[in-house]
């Protein structure tokens, strides 16, 4: 399939004829600039079709973006040139439109076709029967059980107090997790490896010292999370514990050392109580693999927990852990946040160090793999990301403090209507419509709607992207060769024939990536196009953003999906994946839970830099919606 859709014009940079701003009233609206951004204010037609109105497009204006309330602007041609310039540009535009509406028409067909091969897998998935269940028969539950120990619904920064005060001891905080995670990880398969004897030895340390002493200031300012436990996702070396990415070949492998944020959390006194699943090779959002399996949903134990920090997003849900390692590429922090309502941030590229992690990024990929926290609070977002960037936190402005009223609000409900992702569910859109009205009625501010026309093609961005030479002509690593660990190469083909007998040690979707990952070099001027496109996007998003601007854009397109469904829908991560490549922090924030008791949420989107905008209205809406929800309640 891929391999016809490289060479198919949907993959091609879009039409140049503007896209109707939704504000507009008329016919035409509002002349859309340039830039290829318009905003409005007013009502939005035909939603959940995503219709750009590409074959009625009005000419562009000279600026970048038109608002929906806003005056027209001049044409490009003004008034003058004459009756002879008029008609030329009536010809060329009337040329324009009908390529538009031909390639809409095209889109449309492969749409059409992508939904109904979407539906016909499901519907196979749906016929395969469940997987035998060890032990006597027993009605399954649907969710993990809630949390009992008072301990366990305390943020992170609220533990350090309690500890650096004296008022509860660092070995009954870690018993206190040790005993929740004996208790559900049996359901969830979240926690790979515990270090449970490591961890309450070093409680036990923790209490000495207290015992010591040392004024609490001190404590404070030398180690920020004394005491607090926390959880690993498998790919990063934490000394001592496996460090497979899912991968049979490295079923060997343990940590000699710990990676640099691991190493920074112990040393600003965080317990590490385990490593967690993630997908084989960190390359897909669903958590499992040959190795230790599949991970399950807290809030619903047939639905994914995301990927590649699956496991990490799950055992925060479930109340296992506090604050957890992450790292995203594609969005492998803020999917798994999403699905398991919980807080993750993918700070601005280049400010977390990515060292001690496999597979580590190279070439052009170093700008875009970003290593950051996941909490179940949002408050424990900034002090665990002021720990893990070292002294990479002089580059952001955690210092400064947040006016919320003074900020501009953006938002955009949808990429546009792209035809390789799916529709955004409707109670998604809901919940973000609700926080749009609360950010206006509570703050008083005007939340700006735009639609930004180039987010429409951000799977083919990102995949051309990640596929680039960089700046000194590097190309970027082949996955197969990941796949075989830099020892016997992996043949794809080959490995897709051993799946279908039940003999492969690799997992569809990474078998699927390996057939595929050459199949974007086939139209290379058609990537170049992208490529392009992507750095216009960039420029387009910071200009849009500025210094005080936060952007309000789904986390992904549907709510959890069943198990094994995410091969149905391969690229609905591009949701995400746009702002890796975009180089732009951002921070998935929870919404409470939907009509089938599964987690809601939003990302919060500023320019470069500006992680403490998004931290800061993180922390806003966790207050007004109520942030992470216990699972299992009634």
């Amino acid at each position: 399939m891929r391999d016809r859709r490289w060479a198919r014009p949907p993959f091609g940079p879009p039409p140049r004829t503007a896209l109707r701003s939704r504000g507009g009233s008329g016919r035409g609206g509002p002349r859309a600039g340039r830039g290829g951004t318009s905003t409005g204010t007013g009502p939005r037609r035909d939603e959940h079709r995503h219709r750009a109105a590409a074959g009625r497009a009005p000419a562009q204006g000279r600026g970048g973006t038109s608002t929906g309330t806003g005056p027209r602007r001049g044409g490009r041609h003004g008034n003058e040139g004459g009756a002879t310039r008029r008609r030329h540009f009536r010809a060329r535009r009337g040329a324009a439109r009908s390529a538009a509406m031909a390639l809409s028409r095209a889109e449309r067909c492969l749409a059409l076709l992508l939904r109904l091969l979407s539906r016909a897998c499901l519907a196979l998935l749906a016929l395969l029967p469940p997987p035998p269940r060890a032990g006597p028969a027993r009605a399954a539950p649907r969710a993990v059980p809630p949390p009992r120990h008072a301990l366990l619904l305390l943020s992170a920064r609220r533990l350090a107090e309690l500890l650096r005060a004296r008022q509860v001891t660092c070995i009954e905080v870690v018993e206190a997790y040790v005993e929740r995670i004996k208790e559900v990880n049996p359901l969830i398969n979240a926690v790979v490896k515990d270090r449970f004897e490591e961890a309450l030895q070093e409680a036990r340390q923790v209490d000495k010292l207290l015992s010591e002493g040392p004024s609490d200031d001190c404590l404070e300012e030398k180690f920020p999370l004394l005491g607090v436990p926390v959880t690993v996702k498998e790919a990063f070396s934490l000394y001592g514990m496996p460090n497979t990415s899912g991968l049979v070949n490295r079923c060997n492998v343990i940590a000699t050392s710990d990676a640099t944020v691991v190493s920074r959390l112990k040393q600003a006194g965080a317990i590490p109580l385990g490593v967690t699943n993630c997908s084989e090779l960190c390359m897909w959002y669903e958590s499992s693999n040959r190795v230790y399996g599949r991970t399950n949903n807290p809030y619903d134990l047939q639905r994914i927990v995301g990927g590649s920090s699956g496991g990490e997003g799950s055992v925060l849900a479930a109340a296992c852990s506090v604050i957890g390692v992450g790292s995203d590429i594609g969005g492998s922090i803020r999917m798994p946040a999403f699905f398991n309502g919980v807080f993750g941030h993918k700070p601005t590229t280049g400010v977390v160090p990515n060292d001690g992690q496999f597979p580590n990024a190279h070439g052009v990929r170093t700008s875009y793999l970003c290593t950051g926290p996941m909490c179940r609070y949002a408050e424990d977002l900034e002090p665990v990301l002021r720990v893990m960037a070292g002294p990479g936190v002089s580059k952001l402005k955690l210092n400064e403090k947040v006016s919320l009223e003074k900020i501009k609000f953006h938002c955009m409900d949808h990429d546009g209507g792209s035809i390789f992702v799916s529709p955004v569910d409707k109670e998604i859109l809901q919940a973000q419509k609700k926080v749009v009205e609360y950010l206006e009625s509570d703050l008083g501010v005007q939340v700006q709607r735009v639609a930004i026309h180039k987010m429409k093609y951000s799977f083919q961005i990102w995949s051309a992207m990640m596929s680039s030479k960089d700046s000194e002509g590097q190309e970027a690593q082949r996955f197969t060769d990941l796949l075989g660990d830099h020892g016997k190469p992996v043949w794809p083909l080959w490995e897709l024939m051993k799946w279908l007998v039940g003999m492969s040690s690799h997992t569809l979707p990474a078998i699927a990536l390996g057939l595929t990952e050459k199949l974007v070099n086939l139209n290379l001027s058609g990537k170049a196009k992208l490529v392009s496109m992507g750095k216009s996007l960039q420029e387009e998003m910071e200009a849009l953003l500025g210094p005080d601007g936060v952007l309000l854009y789904p986390s992904h397109p549907t709510i959890a999906p069943k198990h094994n469904s995410p091969i149905c829908m391969p690229f609905n991560f591009a949701y995400t994946a746009i702002f890796n490549v975009l180089g732009l922090p951002v921070t998935q924030c929870p919404l409470g839970l939907g009509s089938e008791g599964l987690p809601l949420g939003i990302q919060l989107v500023a320019a470069a830099y500006n992680d403490h905008l998004t931290l800061a209205v993180a922390r806003y809406l966790e207050k007004a919606f109520g942030g992470w929800v216990l699972p299992g309640k009634v």
